[in-house]
């Protein structure tokens, strides 16, 4: 027989929804890439949509020397990319079963287990959780349990086992871990994108990613470390939402403000939604 062929690396893409995902600015973004650059860092890993299109494209400095460091808050999240890269196929299977069993009552099931053990379960319960919710929001309360109710879907994606499979090689010597954007430990040569919880535009905005939330001492807390950064002679990129006080907290000369058009299709008006302006800030 002839020896199954492998997924492509160079097709893997985003294994999770993720309100805020970069897939629609990617063309904004990978136009401002940095040339060269020896180590990239992504501290707001979410959905992955930069790193896995460069990549895709060989950009990254990985045979060169070069290593990605992907970190995010979310528990959930990272455990789940670090499954991925350790071995999907336990993964796979559960999210098969997973689909099998879906229904409103089976959701609300998965959605109420907070306290599972294995990291395997955990990892399954989020893409099953994240595949089937409201808009793929991942919303949490102030204990940090899941709490969006099921979305309606005909025939959601719950198990892309091909994908999965291509993004467990393309995760490989990739270090992905849970931690706070302010610990980040990138220097001279070095690439960062920030994608932070963006700065609401008004009381509608979704930003309860974490229990801890992310408010304007966290905005300012990441632009201080953005000056930390060039000064040590990395280079950075910023996404943010388009207002006010995001124009003024990044008005120094360290930075440049570009303003761009991205789809918005999470809003619990559907007259809200549509293209916004957002900003992509560099140091460059």
């Amino acid at each position: 027989m002839p020896q199954a062929q492998l997924p492509d690396i160079h097709s893997a893409k985003p294994f999770v929804k993720w309100v805020g995902g970069k897939r629609s600015l990617l063309p904004e973004l990978l136009s401002r890439v940095p040339k060269d650059f020896t180590n990239y860092y992504e501290p707001f890993v979410g959905g992955g949509a930069l790193f896995f299109a460069l990549q895709n494209e060989g950009r990254l400095n990985l045979a060169g020397g070069g290593q990605a460091f992907l970190s995010d808050i979310n528990f959930d999240l990272i455990n789940t990319y670090q499954v991925i890269q350790r071995d999907p196929e336990p993964l796979i299977h559960q999210l098969k079963q997973h689909a099998r069993n879906h229904s409103k009552d089976y959701y609300y099931q998965i959605r109420s287990q907070h306290q599972l053990d294995d990291r395997v379960e955990i990892a399954a319960r989020f893409i099953y959780l994240n595949k089937t919710c409201y808009n793929g929001l991942w919303r949490v309360n102030s204990k940090g349990e899941f709490n969006v109710p099921m979305g309606s879907y005909a025939n959601p994606a719950i198990c892309q086992e091909d994908n999965l499979r291509a993004c467990h090689r393309t995760l490989q010597s990739v270090d992905i871990r849970v931690r706070d954007f302010g610990k980040l430990e990138a220097g001279p040569g070095d690439f960062v994108y920030f994608d932070p919880p963006y700065q609401p535009l008004d009381s509608t905005s979704f930003t309860s990613y974490s229990k801890t939330g992310f408010d304007g001492d966290d905005q300012e807390k990441l632009r201080n470390l953005c000056l930390a950064l060039t000064k040590r002679g990395a280079k950075v990129i910023v996404s943010n939402s388009d207002t006010e006080f995001i124009r003024n907290l990044y008005s120094s000369s360290a930075f440049a403000i570009h303003e761009v058009k991205a789809p918005r299709m999470v809003n619990c008006k559907a007259s809200s939604r549509g293209a916004v302006s957002e900003l992509i800030i560099t140091t460059y």
